[in-house]
């Protein structure tokens, strides 16, 4: 008969009875509980209501085989349950790289060999400190970044606090464990107008397919998978704005992952005369490339706006080298292909574009998002200096 009995001020042992083994042993399951609610500790009846629901749930966890004795299970094993039941099921694919990555380059192969519970506060502590030490990188090549350290705070605590509500432990050993400071990120970036110019006119000496990637990029402020995904039927030059709704931010198995937008949210962009007359002249490249395709089509039932010339579009990592290669060509200031994106809010602003249309132009679910964008235009602050000039 499963029973219970007080361990301490706060904390009761529950026993779950399993019957006996093939000689006669009891088999016998326990687990310590503690009651921190003060409240509760000083009502005896609710406080024997509550234990008694506690035990009848822990016998018939044990009894389904649901109940995992704390501390039976080693940090190996959890990481394998964590994984199956947690970060292959509720995660992004991108999340889910980095979160493996981040767990078999460094917190399995210093945590694997110990049990459970046996992990406290002062080892989470100690392997954070280790992350910072000079050769911390993998390549031995100097310390980590604060956005590794950070993010390996961040899938520890997601390992813990699993582990937490599925009752493997007890208490939590990343409680008391404050995440490591961002100090070292390095800032965003934008191209003021001089660098826009100049930009432009190096887009004058390439192909349709660049002008029209780079001119989309800009105008748009289109993330790199949202451009990977783009198709031409969702582009319409009568009522000049294209869709969003589709999005490729990576391949998988040598196959396009196809996913919806960041926020879940499809949205409409309006488009520039420019932009415009660049995607119609890559669509004109296109219909002549098809006609001579015969019946090499690999792109299936969709039709990418940016792709290899059988259709299959091209990995996110394509449009990045594009880039790199073009700035690089011309001498431009090197900034990230993801920074275009800044440089159009940033453009928005300075033109006195209202906050609002900027969000939903660029997929943001609320204004609060824009705060990011702090890299606004030189003459943007020198004209609101001279406000004052006025008085």
């Amino acid at each position: 008969m499963p029973n219970k009995r007080r361990r301490g001020e706060n904390s009761w042992l529950l026993t779950a009875e399993l019957g006996y083994d093939a000689k006669g042993n009891r088999i016998r399951k326990t687990k310590t509980i503690r009651v921190k609610d003060p409240a509760l500790l000083r009502a005896p009846k609710r406080l024997e209501e509550y234990l008694n629901t506690e035990l009848t749930k822990f016998q018939i966890s044990v009894e389904t085989g649901v109940y995992i004795t704390p501390g039976k299970m080693s940090f190996a094993s959890f990481i394998e349950e964590w994984k199956k039941n947690f970060v292959l099921v509720e995660l992004e694919e991108k999340t889910i790289d980095s979160y493996l990555f981040h767990t078999n380059a460094r917190i399995s192969p210093h945590f694997g060999h110990m049990q459970m519970d046996n992990i406290n506060t002062m080892h989470i502590l100690a392997f954070m400190d280790s992350l910072r030490k000079p050769h911390a990188r993998l390549d031995g090549k100097g310390p980590l970044k604060s956005a590794s350290l950070v993010y390996n705070y961040r899938v520890l605590k997601s390992i813990f606090s699993k582990a937490e509500e599925w009752k493997v432990i007890t208490d939590n050993p990343m409680v008391g464990v404050k995440k490591p400071k961002e100090d070292d990120i390095k800032q965003m970036e934008v191209y003021n107008e001089e660098e826009i110019k100049l930009l432009f006119d190096a887009l004058e000496y390439e192909s349709a397919q660049i002008r029209a990637l780079i001119t989309l990029a800009f105008t748009t402020g289109m993330r790199r998978a949202e451009i990977a995904g783009l198709e031409w039927s969702r582009i319409n030059f009568e009522a000049k704005h294209l869709y969003i709704d589709d999005t490729i931010p990576k391949f998988k198995d040598g196959e396009p992952l196809r996913k919806p937008p960041k926020n879940k949210k499809s949205r409409r962009i309006a488009l520039s005369e420019t932009l415009i007359t660049e995607l119609q002249a890559l669509q004109e490249l296109r219909a002549d490339e098809l006609s001579e395709l015969d019946d090499q089509w690999e792109g299936g039932k969709y039709s990418y706006v940016f792709c290899h010339p059988d259709g299959k579009p091209y990995s996110p990592g394509w449009f990045t080298k594009k880039w790199i290669d073009f700035h690089r060509r011309y001498n431009l200031k090197p900034i990230r292909l993801h920074d275009l994106r800044h440089t159009s809010a940033s453009w928005m602003i300075y033109k006195k574009i209202h906050s609002e249309a900027i969000a939903k132009r660029l997929g943001h679910s609320n204004i609060k998002m824009l705060e990011i964008y702090g890299h606004i235009f030189e003459s943007v602050d020198q004209a609101a200096a001279s406000v004052f000039d006025d008085i």
